[in-house]
């Protein structure tokens, strides 16, 4: 044992808290969060108190941002407090990752001399030597001053401490007494021992106590008399009979036995303690889940837990009850007094969970409590199960819970025991209220199924068709139950090639039959069928119709909108769903299925949802998807050239109404893929006036964000889409975003094609306006191959036909366009002349966009001229408007203009720093044009909005 220093050091905690060093108390420990930090450092003395922890005591559900820094605070406060009263304590607080720890020395915790001298005690009863025992447990019981942490009262871990020590106190007196009676004090005992009655009346070893010190001093009537008392006291409160020891010391005070008298008093409380071992056998294949072994580690009980529950829960066959059986295994040595394990059925093939109280007397036999001794009330049966288990350290498995209080029920209530609950719920009121530790078990890691295929399999077979095992990892989509099954059905056929059950695997129709085992509780469907069985109505519809939505993540909104019910009644159905593990919201309010689930909620639907229309289940969807684009479209881009007017949404769709821009952002950002997934099932079901819309709606987001295969992949299923729907100008307005798609992407000749009918389609239709955005597209165009002369051309005229139509936010972007092209062909004062003019009208417009890519070509402009003070502040007010736009394309082209500008006034280091940053986006964005060798940027100019 290491040395703390030379003073003496004693730490007590029962009572007030104090420390003193060679019998002198340190007077000021600090205040009372300083206090508190020391009693947790005591409680659990020689083991690391983590930080947080600590912070979780200090500060419970309230904790400031910086709580884990003020934490630490408190600690190096404390070791001050303690060097200041003796120089020596330098190392008695010492870290110890990931916190803190007071060292445990000899003696010097008040609490452990304590339990040290009442073991003492208690052995030298046992041994027939009750004065030596009477002195020890003396000793003992005189180290309190009073509760024990009794100042502590809103810290659960110290209270669950605390009331730990409380009852082994009582259990010295009771054994003090033991020894008194043994050595002939009775009718002292007997005032004694009612008051202690008084404050634990439930306690059966007193009541014998006071019966026996009553006969012995003898007023056998009184003995008697207290029988009775407590046989009323058990009933009303437990609903329990006077147990066996009771009732012996009962029949011997009638008897007049003349052992009662001599012999030394014990008091059996039931059968001699059994150590159950009802852990199942353990998976003699588990493979992986290598992190979630080392999280559960974490939870193992302190003696500053109340009681340690871990809950494990996922989704159907994901392998939660052989991941606790597993781990239950390897730390059952950590229980001596043993293990207990039932399976609730709480998902069961017989479609009834256990009754808690059925559980309950299973365990209480298996502790050793007689049949007979087993009360008929739940209550009372818990109340029983939990005073049997206090003191001891025992690990509880709960297997497929099924309702919170299956569990409730079963929790032992004093530290030392360890519960590990499995089930497809969360049980998020065990962790707020209990301080459950959750763990929520996904797929397996793509490397972890291969592990346990290839040990099923053997590494012979998986090495000669490696493809087919990759194959089969994806069908069963990474799910240890389906992946099991599947190499059991392989392994059961070793003359069959792999890819045979690969063919079957991807036949989605006969995926779920191919995963059936040889009985329900491995049988995919069946397993599933338990928890949809489970749900209540609305949910098992809701489940049925995220089947069909065709991608794998969806938001809230949609899902409302799929069910065609109010936003409010799909959160609550999501959360059933989700606390059933039918559904992952792997994000807040976004929600997905795997594989197998939708498999079997698609197949689910076939049979059931006859009245759900797949026509009007589809629409609603379209509707939620393209109104709320539209409407996050418009905040992005309020000035766009807008071709059509929508129609009202159908009955039952929820449409968002993103208020501004940054939440129009973030709406694209998080639905982007599931926008493309579901424009993607428009076009397969004919929804040519969805696509069209969609596509246009989605544009603007998908050009700024430089998400540009994606934009031309729905501008030519718009395009697809408008010449079905023979809508003309549809159609040019598919080629004009095409082709702006196209330029992004280098492909030049294939822009001018598109523009080139966009022009036709516009002219055609006598459209002025749409010819106008078009020449103008031509010259940004022209500008990239160069062609500056062209470029001045398309932008003049595009000017002409926006005046002529009274389109002033036109005008403004072709006098903007107008004003770069001068600058290409070096007229820089002509071109400060027209951006101005554009910037006046984009300010009075209110056009964000537009004003950014003007003050981008002033900036350049006043740059060539070599105003460079004017110029940087010209493109910091463009990369201010870009990034609150989310356009990273131009943001990057202005970082480029402002990193040249650096460069030319000799400031080399921002130079570099601003160009690697535009480097950084442009990489990011795939852009054709970023150079792959370089570390500077200078690519050409941005779209002219």
């Amino acid at each position: 044992m290491e040395e703390v220093g030379h003073g003496a050091w004693t730490v007590g905690v029962l009572g007030p808290l104090e420390v003193a060093v060679d019998g002198r108390v340190v007077e000021d420990l600090g205040g009372p969060r300083l206090r508190l930090v020391l009693a947790l450092l005591a409680a659990d003395a020689g083991r690391a108190v983590s930080v947080a922890a600590l912070v979780e005591s200090l500060w419970r559900t309230q904790a400031p941002p910086d709580a884990a820094r003020t934490a630490r605070t408190y600690v190096s406060r404390l070791r001050r407090t303690l060097r200041q009263a003796d120089a020596a304590a330098e190392n008695l607080i010492v870290t110890r990752p990931p916190g803190y720890a007071l060292r445990r020395e000899p003696e010097m915790l008040d609490a452990r001399r304590f339990e040290r001298l009442a073991a003492a005690g208690r052995r030298a009863l046992d041994a027939g030597q009750p004065d030596t025992a009477a002195e020890r447990l003396a000793s003992a019981l005189a180290l309190w001053r009073g509760e024990a942490y009794g100042e502590f009262t809103d810290s659960v871990a110290l209270h669950a401490e605390g009331t730990r020590l409380a009852r082994l106190r009582l259990t010295a007196v009771q054994d003090r007494i033991a020894a008194d009676l043994a050595s002939g004090k009775n009718e002292v005992l007997v005032a004694e021992l009612e008051g202690l009655l008084a404050r634990h009346p439930g306690h059966e070893r007193l009541w014998g106590q006071l019966m026996t010190a009553l006969y012995r001093a003898g007023r056998q009537a009184d003995a008697l008399s207290a029988f009775h008392r407590a046989r009323e006291v058990l009933i009303e409160g437990s609903g329990l009979e006077p147990s066996a020891g009771l009732a012996e010391i009962h029949r011997q005070v009638l008897a007049q036995d003349s052992r009662l008298l001599l012999a030394p008093v014990t008091f059996p409380a039931g059968a001699p303690a059994a150590r159950p071992a009802q852990l199942p056998p353990a998976v003699r294949s588990f493979t992986g889940r290598g992190s979630e072994l080392t999280e559960l580690e974490a939870v193992l009980p302190g003696k500053t837990a109340p009681v340690a529950i871990a809950i494990v829960s996922g989704t159907a066959g994901v392998g939660k009850t052989a991941l606790a059986v597993h781990w239950a295994h390897r730390v059952a040595a950590r229980f001596p007094d043993g293990q207990l394990y039932v399976n609730l059925r709480g998902f069961g093939t017989a479609g009834s969970a256990l009754d808690p109280a059925d559980a309950l007397r299973g365990f209480l036999r298996a502790l050793g409590v007689p049949e007979a001794r087993l009360p008929v009330d739940r209550d009372a049966l818990t109340g029983l199960y939990r005073s049997v288990l206090a003191g001891k350290q025992v690990l509880v498995v709960l297997d497929n819970a099924g309702e919170l209080e299956q569990v409730r029920s079963l929790l032992p209530g004093s530290p030392g025991c360890l519960v590990v609950v499995t089930s497809r719920h969360r049980f998020t009121p065990l962790v707020a209220v209990e301080g459950a530790h959750a763990l929520d078990l996904g797929l397996l890691p793509h490397a972890e199924a291969r592990d346990l295929l290839v040990r099923r399999l053997g590494p012979d077979r998986v090495a000669s068709e490696p493809l087919a095992l990759e194959a089969i990892i994806e069908g069963c989509a990474r799910l240890p139950l389906a992946l099991a099954i599947a190499a059991a059905q392989a392994t059961s056929r070793p003359g069959f090639r792999l890819a045979t059950l690969v063919a079957q695997l991807r036949d989605a129709t006969s995926a779920l039959d191919t995963l059936r085992g040889g009985d329900p509780a491995t049988d995919v469907r069946a397993v599933f069928s338990w928890s949809y069985h489970a749900l209540s109505t609305p949910a098992a519809r809701m489940f049925r119709l995220l089947g069909l939505h065709p991608c794998a993540d969806i938001g809230t909104a949609a899902a409302a909108s799929l069910a065609g019910i109010p936003l409010r009644q799909a959160r609550t159905l999501l959360a059933e769903l989700t606390g059933a593990n039918l559904l992952t919201e792997h994000s807040p309010g976004r929600f997905g299925l795997h594989d197998l689930l939708r498999a079997y909620a698609t197949e689910q639907a076939t049979v059931h949802d006859a009245d759900d229309r797949p026509h009007t289940v589809l629409r609603r969807l379209l509707d939620h998807y393209l109104h709320t684009a539209h409407a996050a479209a418009l905040l992005l881009h309020p000035h766009r050239f807008h071709p059509f007017a929508l129609t009202a949404p159908e009955a039952g769709t929820t449409v968002g109404q993103p208020a501004d821009v940054e939440e129009a952002l973030a709406w694209f950002t998080t639905e982007r893929p599931a926008i493309l997934t579901v424009l993607g099932t428009a076009v397969g079901a004919g929804a040519d006036t969805h696509t069209c819309r969609l596509a246009w709606s989605l544009s603007t987001f998908l050009e700024r964000q430089g998400h540009w295969h994606d934009l031309a992949a729905t501008q030519r299923a718009a395009l697809a889409a408008a010449r079905r729907l023979a809508d003309r100008h549809t159609q040019a307005q598919a080629h004009q975003d095409l082709a702006g798609a196209e330029i992004r992407l280098g492909g030049y000749a294939d822009a001018h094609t598109h523009l080139r009918s966009a022009l036709a389609l516009f002219t055609r239709l006598g459209d002025r306006a749409g010819q106008a955005h078009t020449h103008l597209d031509l010259a940004w165009l022209f500008e990239r191959q160069s062609q500056h002369a062209e470029a001045l051309g398309h932008a003049s005229r595009a000017l002409g036909l926006f005046t002529a139509t009274g389109h002033q936010d036109g005008q403004a972007r072709a006098l903007n366009q107008i004003g770069w092209c001068h600058a290409q062909l070096d007229d820089h004062h002509q071109a400060l002349s027209h951006c101005r003019q554009a910037l006046a009208l984009h300010r009075k417009l209110g056009d964000r966009a537009g004003e950014a890519h003007t003050w981008d070509s002033l900036g350049h402009a006043h740059h060539h001229l070599g105003a460079s003070q004017h110029a940087t502040a010209c493109y910091q007010h463009a990369l201010r408007l870009f990034r609150q736009l989310g356009d990273r394309y131009n943001e990057a082209g202005t970082l480029t203009h402002l990193g040249n500008t650096h460069h030319a006034t000799d400031n080399p280091d921002a130079a570099h720093t601003t160009w690697n940053h535009a480097l950084a986006i442009l990489s990011d964005l795939d852009h054709p044009g970023v150079p792959r060798s370089s570390r500077l940027v200078t690519t050409s100019t941005p779209a002219p909005g």
